[in-house]
């Protein structure tokens, strides 16, 4: 014993001695090379994330933060685009901006464009998913002819609707020649029908976008549940609400999350159809045409800047607020914690 006692190192003497006192299961302390081996690794991995994931912070920090921290500073001075900025404000551009009818105004249309983006289109493409998940003739072209105005640019979908939509445009013009002259509208003036027309158009445009969305959360529903739930007695509709639009739940929450930033910063289409005065007139205008037509076409960049925080704030609590209230079980799902 004294031998076997005398040859073991302190590391196995310690081992054996929480053996006997744990018992046989207890396992050994790690030795220092493994230790030494795992360290390495999470130097490897860090250095692996490092260079994976600097350039997109480097690119995010070059054209998001930095530019908004730039008009930030800009905010704060009546500053008309060039030279230094030396003419300070201070507050006076953001108390402006609450202050002001016209952004009131157009604070409501974007609000306004929001709330009708999520109730047209969301059943719409909810329903034109369902329709075209099931196995009908010419899905294909369907699904094809649906998404093909979202990869259309705006400038082309914004021209062209403009030329049908005037008041010696091809839809007046079509109404005219089947009979349906009494119908003919100024579709793109008249504050009474300007918005449906924008809403419209939107709604052509982004759409297949929406459906493409819901399709791809349809296929992951197993169709086991169906089979199941038609042995069990249950209805098609009675399916779809009891077993479609629960699972289909996550898609059509992040889809809304995307319509509703998207509908906070819309401008191109308004801009071209529109331009920055009529909108105002029709009932189209958004915050981003508000602060182009202060800012750059006004000449003060300092106001406009002013503008552009506010509008990225209003974004910025808006998104924040969806997360907490109607992602935060879709988000708690994809954390891992205790991950080391």
């Amino acid at each position: 014993m004294s031998d076997t006692v005398g040859t073991d190192t302190g590391l196995e003497r310690h081992w054996k001695h929480s053996t006997e006192v744990g018992g046989a299961d207890t396992p050994p302390p790690p030795a220092p090379a493994a230790a030494a081996r795992r360290r390495r690794g999470r130097g490897r991995m860090r250095l692996e994330i490092a260079l994976l994931s600097g350039p997109p912070i480097l690119v995010f920090v070059a054209f998001v933060i930095f530019p908004v921290v730039l008009a930030a500073y800009y905010g704060f001075y009546r500053w008309q685009g060039y030279g230094a900025a030396t003419d300070w404000v201070g507050l006076n551009n953001y108390r402006l901006i609450f202050t002001d009818p016209a952004f009131q105004q157009v604070l409501w249309h974007s609000f306004l464009i929001l709330a009708l983006s999520l109730v047209i289109q969301g059943p719409l493409a909810i329903f034109l998913a369902i329709l075209l998940n099931q196995r009908i003739r010419g899905r294909t072209v369907i699904r094809i002819l649906i998404f093909v105005p979202y990869v259309i640019s705006e400038v082309i979908v914004g021209t062209g609707w403009s030329l049908m939509l005037q008041s010696t445009g091809a839809v007046n013009d079509l109404l005219k020649h089947i009979g349906l002259g009494s119908l003919q509208k100024d579709w793109i003036a008249d504050p009474k029908l300007a918005i449906w027309t924008l809403m419209a158009i939107i709604s052509w445009k982004y759409i297949g976008f929406a459906v493409i969305l819901m399709l791809a959360g349809l296929q992951s529903i197993p169709d086991e549940l169906f089979e199941a739930a038609q042995i069990d007695g249950a209805s098609y509709w009675q399916m779809q609400r009891r077993i479609t639009l629960p699972l289909l739940g996550p898609t059509i929450r992040i889809w809304a999350f995307l319509s509703i930033i998207g509908s906070l910063q819309l401008f191109d289409l308004v801009y071209i159809i529109w331009g920055q005065y009529v909108s105002g007139t029709a009932g189209t205008s958004t915050m981003a045409i508000y602060m182009v037509a202060q800012g750059r076409s006004a000449g003060n960049y300092g106001y406009g800047s002013a503008v552009a925080v506010v509008m990225f704030l209003i974004t910025l609590v808006v998104a924040l607020i969806y997360q907490r209230f109607v992602l935060r079980r879709d988000l708690r799902g994809a954390i891992t914690e205790g991950v080391s």
